[in-house]
């Protein structure tokens, strides 16, 4: 019978185990030494390796053959519990079994000891689905079980446990494995299985399962089921992730105002069965992606997308601000959690598609701040906002936008320095940290920076940096300008010393002279 990739390769001693080890490191240190606790608490997000650790700590605790803190495998313990012949070793699901009866019988259980193996080991997975009552009938046995018993208790949800259950237990917490180590996994799994997997699938596959290897390996398990050679392309039609051009159609209608447009694409999506939720949800998750680029410096590691996708992501996002994906994002979330109230799911996502492709119509308190900060940065930019007409009718010469004639800064201290910095940030993060205790003025077309910094003119001429600086100016003032620095100011010298008085030129010696040809004597003291 064949048996999925997630079960068949499940690890089977501490060194298999992927991304966790933190934790496989301490369980074997503490099962050379015999220095075991009575009750372990492993926690984490699904398929990190939970459930594994527990049945490989249980086989290890009884190991007739131990070796570096690993279970042998080989000897009649090992694989009686593999087979389930050894029953010393029980693993109960509490979210089936999670009722006061079902702990009581596991505590008269706890009274006999095992038949074949070392210790008795109890494995209860998703403890955190036990009612109350049966959590105060395991207290006092997992305080002090018998010296027979071990308790490992796994849960997904660690906070919904009661802090008596939590100080009796040894706690381990298992974290989201990394994208490379699940495609490592992968490719050792795929040479194993005979089938290729090119790397970039693998990485794919690593991003979609979220930090999950046994997701994972359920994904690639399916894209084997299509063919020995995985692609990307491949893995991106099995995981769902082809077929959304309809949400780039989306943004690109909200991005130019087209209510039609955007409407008839609503209805598009709802003939062929679209659910409007699932629609709202990925269009947040795209616009998501869109933050995500305009926010970070290398987003590819934290957007889940074929490379090709990313580019066309990356494209749409330069018509984006920050602060308006933002707002879009928010409608969204509004427009999804009506959607979870409303009777008519396609009447919300019209409403919430009219609001965000006719500004005018929306007069909430973001909408009118986001009109406010638009109208601000078309000042800055010299470039007058047309009034608003209706769509096929020309537009009055009068209303056309034109841009002004280039503007330069008004000579003085530049009092917008402050705001250049901030949108500087978003464009050059290294330069904005450089000159963040900077001053600048203006003076005859530059702008000249006086920092603190006395390498910053090299600074400014290297990769770019002066560019972006000019770029910011221009976003934030709608002024050219050049760009200058300034010269720390020579200190100034010292005034020299008066010059002692010569002889020749000293009053008192010439009187003295004068005296004495008139036959006086003078004494000078």
């Amino acid at each position: 019978m064949y048996r999925a990739l997630y079960r068949k390769w499940r690890p089977n001693q501490f060194a298999d185990v992927v991304g966790q080890q933190h934790i496989t490191q301490t369980l074997q240190n503490e099962l050379t030494a015999n220095k075991l606790a009575h009750a372990y608490l492993f926690t984490g997000s699904r398929g990190t390796g939970k459930t594994t650790c527990a049945k490989i700590l249980a086989k290890a605790v009884n190991c007739e053959h131990l070796i570096n803190g690993n279970p042998c495998n080989e000897c009649e313990v090992c694989r009686g519990i593999d087979s389930g012949a050894i029953l010393d070793v029980v693993e109960i699901d509490a979210a089936s079994n999670n009722g006061v009866d079902n702990i009581r019988d596991l505590r008269e259980e706890t009274n006999y000891t095992p038949v074949r193996a070392k210790y008795r080991v109890y494995i209860i997975d998703e403890v955190h689905m036990l009612s109350i009552g049966a959590f105060n009938a395991l207290l006092k046995t997992l305080e002090e079980p018998p010296e027979y018993v071990k308790f490992i208790l796994a849960t997904t949800e660690v906070h919904k446990l009661p802090a008596t259950i939590l100080s009796r237990c040894q706690r381990f917490d298992f974290k989201r494995i990394e994208p490379e180590d699940i495609a490592d996994r992968l490719a050792v799994v795929a040479q194993g299985e005979g089938f290729t997997l090119e790397r970039e699938a693998a990485l794919l596959i690593a991003r979609v399962a979220d930090g999950a290897l046994r997701d994972a390996l359920s994904l690639l398990d399916q894209c084997a089921g299509q063919s020995e050679t995985i692609t990307p392309e491949l893995v991106s039609r099995v995981a769902g992730l082809t077929g959304r051009e309809h949400l780039f159609r989306l943004a690109n209608c909200i991005h130019q105002n087209d209510c039609a447009g955007a409407l008839t694409i609503l209805d598009e999506l709802h003939t062929a069965s679209c659910d409007m939720e699932r629609l709202c949800t990925q269009l947040i998750e795209h616009y998501r992606n869109l933050m995500i680029i305009r926010a970070v410096n290398r987003p590819s590691g934290l957007i889940v997308c074929t490379s090709s996708e990313l580019k066309q992501l990356e494209e749409q996002a330069k018509g984006y601000t920050l602060e308006k994906i933002m707002y879009i994002l928010g409608a969204l979330e509004e427009a999804a959690a009506s959607m979870r109230k409303g009777a008519n799911r396609r009447i919300e996502a019209e409403l919430a598609f009219v609001r965000l492709c006719t500004p005018n119509a929306d007069v909430s308190v973001e909408a009118l701040l986001k009109r406010v900060a638009e109208l601000e940065k078309a000042v800055r930019s010299g470039i007058v906002p047309a009034a608003a007409v209706p769509a096929g009718e020309a537009k009055p010469a009068a209303l056309a936008e034109q841009p002004n004639a280039p503007r330069t800064l008004p000579d003085g201290e530049c009092v917008q320095w402050a705001e250049i910095l901030q949108e500087l940030k978003t464009i050059n993060m290294p330069m904005f940290a450089i000159l963040s205790d900077s001053t600048a003025r203006a003076q005859d077309q530059y702008l000249v920076i006086a920092s603190p910094n006395p390498s910053i003119g090299a600074m400014l001429k290297a990769n770019n940096n002066s560019a972006d600086v000019k770029k910011a100016v221009f976003n934030v003032t709608g002024c050219r300008c050049k760009i200058g620095v300034e010269r720390p100011s020579e200190p100034a010298a010292a005034p020299a010393p008066e010059p002692a008085p010569s002889p020749e030129n000293d009053p008192l010696e010439a009187l003295l002279k004068e005296a004495k040809k008139m036959g006086i004597e003078i004494q000078v003291n």
